[in-house]
């Protein structure tokens, strides 16, 4: 799930315009002090306030809140790489190399304006495009092949894990594990989207799918996150990947060996920063990636681990089923 946080976003402009101009003494000082208050801000037992709401912690908000998507019992990922290495040992990632999925796309709204979640074909069909862009160096295809429209106001703030969810979902999903179900609302709790993960489809086959905010799309009002990556994030959980923090600074983080550790989330764009530091953890944070936190037009990429983990998990848990 994808929730970021405002109260970054001025810092983060500060230190893209500081390395514009700095010399690289000045520059790996600044790396430095970026990562260090990165740190602080993520590690601080005070309140922490997103949109009005106010959490426990930085920490409390991301591990509960950030994005929803599930939180995974070891057993899930215990199976996921035995299957990962199961693929390597038999010369590729897996017998797939992209592919289409249709998408079924369900706007939940709260009447008929635009500002009440209504959002025009136009909008969903930009939004398509982002993730054939965002997808398609993969061999993924995203097909739009039905689009429905709901007036219903409990599940127009329906959040993860709510009978508004439940019921939205029950009443609405369409097609089987490889179809792709979208639901935009206008959910609550500061939250951007939420997903699923692939190992998921058997044991709740309704559940399935993603949920972003209407005014995420491209051309949306949620700015700096309208540019559609909320749902490219979304989409990658979806798709079985982890996000470019998951297990903070350790060898195995997010189960992708070419995405370098990562402490915490990144939010803005902070070019440089450097939150697992030392040889054992190489690389500079990855926060161009769709998997981190950072604005939308700062992300743009996944990295060629990704794009294999992403082939195995829908080989094993979506194509066919």
């Amino acid at each position: 799930m994808k929730l970021r946080v405002v109260s970054f976003l001025s810092a983060a402009a500060v230190c893209v315009s500081t390395f514009a101009t700095a010399q690289p003494a000045d520059q790996a000082a600044e790396q430095a002090r970026v990562a260090a208050e990165a740190r602080e801000a993520f590690e601080s037992t005070l309140p922490w306030t997103f949109r009005g709401v106010t959490y426990p912690s930085q920490r409390y908000f991301v591990e509960n809140f950030k994005c929803g998507a599930e939180k995974f019992k070891s057993s899930n990922r215990d199976e996921e790489e035995f299957l990962l290495e199961l693929a390597k040992g038999s010369g590729g990632a897996s017998a797939l190399r992209g592919g289409t999925i249709n998408v079924y796309w369900h706007v939940i709204n709260n009447g008929t304006s635009l500002s009440q979640g209504n959002i025009p074909d136009s909008q969903i069909s930009s939004q398509i495009d982002v993730l054939n862009a965002a997808y398609g160096g993969y061999g993924w295809v995203f097909k739009l092949v039905a689009v429905d429209r709901t007036t219903n106001a409990s599940w127009y703030t329906a959040e993860p894990g709510t009978t508004a969810e439940d019921q939205m979902k029950a009443a609405l999903r369409q097609g089987t594990a490889d179809d792709l179900n979208i639901y935009s609302n206008n959910m609550g709790g500061g939250l951007l989207g939420w997903a699923t993960f692939p190992s998921s489809y058997a044991r709740n086959p309704t559940d399935d799918g993603v949920v972003i905010l209407f005014s995420s799309v491209p051309g949306g009002t949620a700015a700096p996150y309208n540019q559609g990556d909320t749902g490219t994030h979304e989409v990658g959980h979806w798709m079985g990947l982890y996000h470019t923090f998951q297990g903070g600074c350790s060898k195995t983080n997010d189960s992708v060996s070419d995405t370098p550790a990562e402490r915490s989330p990144a939010y803005g764009c902070p070019v440089g920063r450097d939150s697992c530091s030392g040889t054992r953890y190489p690389g500079q944070d990855p926060i161009t990636n769709f998997m981190d936190y950072t604005d939308d037009a700062c992300m743009n990429t996944f990295s060629t681990g990704q794009g294999t983990r992403m082939e195995t998990m829908f080989t094993n848990y979506r194509l066919g089923k």
